[in-house]
């Protein structure tokens, strides 16, 4: 009976031993598998989502190392085909999370729209985003007041922790923004006689006119020809954001809303961008067309580019053209 009983206890402990060392040394998984761990979730929770991914090569290790668990950071993990359950649960413990791609695409017209995007991606909540993207003393920190706050944000993918706080957040926004703008870059905008405000800021309007890429420096081209005449540069966008975004068309009256913003009635450029623009309109500014145009309207078939003139003659011929084919369209 005593020398079963020896057996079966030797068995145990071998078994107990295989155990541990499984746990810590064994890869517990077929390939590589991305989850998180969210506010409120336990441990048993974590282990039915990896169970469910269908890489766990043994359920019972899974178990044995994660439940027990007193406590799991919330994050976005990884784990790989190298990983063994001892692992994964001291990720989890210590919070060995793997950056997420936050991505900025698409228009961005206001903080709110910047909030969403930023919101639907990380664990931040986007009404405190659009708090932060709104307050002076928060952008403070930045040295810009709001309506710059499109200055230090350029669309593109950040590598950042899921679990980012807002501040964090954008502050990896202004250090890529300071890289970007290289002592080259801030001499090419000083040689089209602006800053990397002025920049962004037409980059923004050019941004708002066409979608079109391949005529985008033509349109900045535009634009600096008007500001070096002082000509006013009577850009639709900025009457656009003067409303809100609010509008369906803009109407000759609309022409008439005072407001710093309102290109039609005052000369320079707005007080900011009123926008974010992507690199590819900020590049455009920086390496913008050269030649003597003056105006620009919608090209009459529709392709989303545009007719240039040099002279206002030449620029009303281009828009009755476009209005002749505007008018037949709208009769079909």
């Amino acid at each position: 009976m005593l020398l079963a009983a020896l057996c079966g206890l030797a068995v145990a402990v071998a078994f107990s031993l295989y155990g541990a060392f499984y746990d810590r040394k064994v890869p517990n998984f077929s390939g590589t598998y991305e989850f998180y761990v969210r506010p409120g979730m336990e441990p048993s929770d974590v282990v039915d989502t990896l169970l469910k991914s269908g890489v766990v090569l043994n359920q019972k290790s899974l178990r044995r190392t994660l439940e027990p668990l007193q406590s799991m950071k919330v994050g976005h993990y990884t784990l790989d085909a190298k990983s063994s359950s001892k692992y994964v649960s001291r990720m989890l413990a210590n919070g060995w999370q793997t950056p997420v791609n936050l991505t900025l695409s698409g228009t961005i017209r206001t903080p709110e729209v910047l909030a969403r995007k930023i919101g639907n991606q990380m664990l931040v909540d986007s009404a405190a985003v659009a708090d932060f993207a709104r307050s002076a003393d928060s952008l403070a920190r930045y040295g810009i007041t709001p309506p710059l706050l499109f200055t230090i944000v350029i669309p593109d993918t950040y590598q950042v922790l899921w679990t980012s706080s807002v501040s964090e957040i954008f502050d990896r926004f202004k250090k890529e923004a300071d890289a970007f703008w290289t002592d080259e870059r801030v001499e090419l905008a000083r040689m089209q006689g602006l800053n990397p405000v002025g920049v962004s800021t037409l980059a923004s309007i050019v941004d708002g006119e066409t979608q079109y890429g391949p005529e985008q420096p033509t349109v900045a081209g535009v634009y600096l020809n008007r500001l070096r005449i002082g000509m006013l540069l009577q850009a639709d966008p900025t009457v656009a954001y003067c409303y809100g975004y609010s509008l369906n068309r803009i109407l000759t009256r609309h022409l008439e809303i005072d407001s710093p913003y309102n290109t039609y009635k005052y000369a320079g450029l707005p007080p900011g961008p009123i926008s974010c623009p992507p690199k590819s309109c900020l590049e455009a500014v920086l390496h913008a067309q050269k030649h003597n145009y003056l105006y620009f309207c919608a090209d009459p078939s529709f392709n989303g580019s545009h007719r240039f003139a040099a002279t206002y003659t030449e620029h009303l011929n281009n828009a009755r053209a476009f209005q002749r084919a505007l008018d037949a369209r709208t009769k079909r």
